[in-house]
């Protein structure tokens, strides 16, 4: 049975090994290993800059044939920045085509990182437009700025960009940008002024247009989602994925009267937000013609006379994935960070990392104090696995010498061996069950430690400047990789020589992988092992069973 149990363990412990495989392939843009999908997706080549959605099937938000005509507006790119944002708009349709996150920079580089962009190599943008029976402004209408681009000045708290369009089928298109200090989410007015002879009723589209390049992390290892999501109070989060629209089968919330349309990816996000009660029908398509997706919202405006107007306020947020901010600005917007299936854990543990960081400020002595906390919360369940594991070692000696004296009678030693844990009272599984119900929880930490920005750039203390980063210098890997040898060598040699070696083989493969992982996580396995070690030494100082270290070298006496 103790054979039994260590098997189990070490069955999963090697299919948690392909599993990080699997990931560092996808991540390093290669074709899955073990468990590839029908078709992987391809890293899609964004169409040059300037380049937009073309045609689309009826009913879509798409230009009509009459914005095909030259341009009497020249084409500009307007630029302004506030303290945490630079965004750069484009005359045509007054499209917002760039946003630098001034406080978070690229990986690896000094330079802010570039959200939206339109270039040769990655195509995501914000547009919005009106749809309607005849030609109407769209996001390909020529819009002039009326007045001039200027950054936030020192002691202003906000500023405005308005563009118009000429009138298209007598009707004018205004959009008016606010953006305020301190803020990611974008005041977006937009008015429809009816100069035609005629009544029209109108409906506004808003939508992220971007290509299908999906590794938008710099994180090993690390799952997070990249697409559209969609949600509502009804349906509540909806992820689509890109190989399900390709496929024709994205499932999400059609219509609605509340929530958000956003583009996901690791760490940060943008999104379409309306306030509740206004009815819009979302969606979620493949751009015809091209390899780019959009995703957005229409709202019908109702209609409007002629000489008469109708203002319509959105939101658009653009910007990082920090909870508190999220749920401070829309119902379910925080549950762009995902944490996927591991979410009703993650969730309570990320709350408690953020209370402990309000109390020390600093993220890596946050992770250090949860996971005391966490060990705090298991220790008793631990206690049982290591009595279970001390006892065993207590009995190794005789099983060694019964396995020896009948290893040419299986049967015999297995009835021997079972006589020899009902007289000493073990139970040879005793160890296992406590790890199983603790792995859910290790897995959702490891999910909060990589899908939190918050660590992205944290220092913790001298060389460790960047939590989300891999160690420069490879300390703290060696440091892991020294408290996992020492773990080992607690642990009672398994009698079978191959199920030794592999005991051996297996942590030492393990602490090799994570010379790649984040500073953070490497921290936090660092802390669990300590951890584990100190309180399996203090369960066996108080049963008595010595603290006796297994080296390697002991593997070549016992092949012999």
């Amino acid at each position: 049975m103790s054979d039994i149990r260590r098997s189990i363990l070490w069955v999963i412990f090697a299919f948690s090994l392909i599993l990080l495989w699997d990931a560092w392939q996808v991540h390093n843009g290669r074709p899955k290993t073990f468990f590839p999908g029908p078709q992987d997706k391809p890293v899609a080549t964004a169409p040059a800059a300037g380049a937009q959605p073309a045609a689309a099937l009826p009913g879509a938000p798409v230009a009509d044939a009459s914005a095909a005509a030259a341009p009497a507006i020249p084409r500009q790119t307007h630029v302004v920045s506030t303290d945490v944002l630079k965004l750069s708009f484009d005359s045509e349709g007054g499209s917002l085509i760039g946003a630098d996150l001034l406080k978070h920079r690229a990986a690896g580089q000094d330079a802010a990182i570039r959200l939206l962009t339109q270039d040769d190599k990655h195509n995501y943008v914000a547009q919005t437009g009106l749809l309607g029976s005849s030609p109407l402004p769209n996001h390909k209408e020529p819009m002039r700025l009326i007045g001039q681009a200027q950054d936030l000045a020192e002691g202003q708290d906000s500023l405005s960009l308005r563009f118009e369009s000429a009138p298209v089928g007598g009707v004018v298109l205004a959009k008016t940008y606010t953006l305020k200090r301190g803020g990611y989410d974008i005041a977006v007015r937009h008015e429809v002024i009816n100069q035609g002879t005629a009544p029209v009723s109108p409906s506004l589209y808003l939508q992220l247009v971007r290509d299908g390049l999906t590794k938008d992390s710099d994180v090993p290892f690390a799952s997070t989602f990249t697409g559209p999501a969609v949600y509502s109070d009804a349906a509540k989060f909806q992820k689509v994925k890109f190989e399900d629209i390709d496929k024709g089968k994205a499932d999400f919330s059609k219509s609605a009267n509340d929530g958000y349309v956003a583009m996901v990816q690791h760490y940060f996000a943008t999104a379409w937000l309306l306030d509740a009660g206004i009815a819009r029908d979302n969606y979620a398509e493949k751009v015809p013609g091209g390899n780019l997706y959009r995703a957005g919202m229409k709202a019908a405006l109702g209609e409007i006379a002629p000489g008469q107007s109708k203002s319509f306020e959105a939101r658009l947020f653009v910007g990082p994935q920090e909870e508190k901010l999220l749920e401070q600005l829309a119902p379910g917007l925080e549950l762009v960070k995902d944490y996927g299936w591991t979410t009703i854990v993650a969730k309570p543990l990320y709350w408690l990392l953020e209370k402990i960081h309000g109390l020390v400020k600093n993220w890596g002595w946050s992770i250090v104090l949860l996971v005391v906390v966490i060990k705090a919360a298991f220790y008793w369940l631990n206690a049982n696995a290591y009595r279970s594991m001390a006892k065993m070692k207590a009995i190794n000696p005789r099983i060694q010498e019964m396995r020896e004296r009948l290893k040419d009678k299986p049967q015999q030693m297995q009835q021997e061996m079972m006589r020899i844990y009902r007289e000493e009272k073990v139970n040879p599984l005793g160890g296992c069950l406590p790890i199983l119900i603790q792995i859910p929880v290790f897995i959702a930490l490891y999910t909060v430690l990589s899908a939190s920005v918050e660590l992205r750039h944290a220092p913790w203390l001298g060389w460790i400047t960047d939590l989300s980063s891999k160690d420069p210098f490879y300390l703290l890997p060696v440091v892991l990789t020294l408290t996992t040898v020492i773990q080992t060598a607690l642990n009672p040699l398994p009698p079978d020589p191959m199920q030794a070696k592999m005991m051996w083989i297996m942590p030492l493969v393990f602490s090799v992988m994570f010379f790649s992982f984040p500073a953070g996580l490497v921290l936090y396995w660092i802390t669990n092992n300590t951890l584990t070690i100190l309180q399996q030494a203090h369960i066996n100082h108080r049963m008595g069973v010595p603290l006796k270290i297994t080296l390697p070298t002991q593997l070549f006496k016992q092949a012999k």
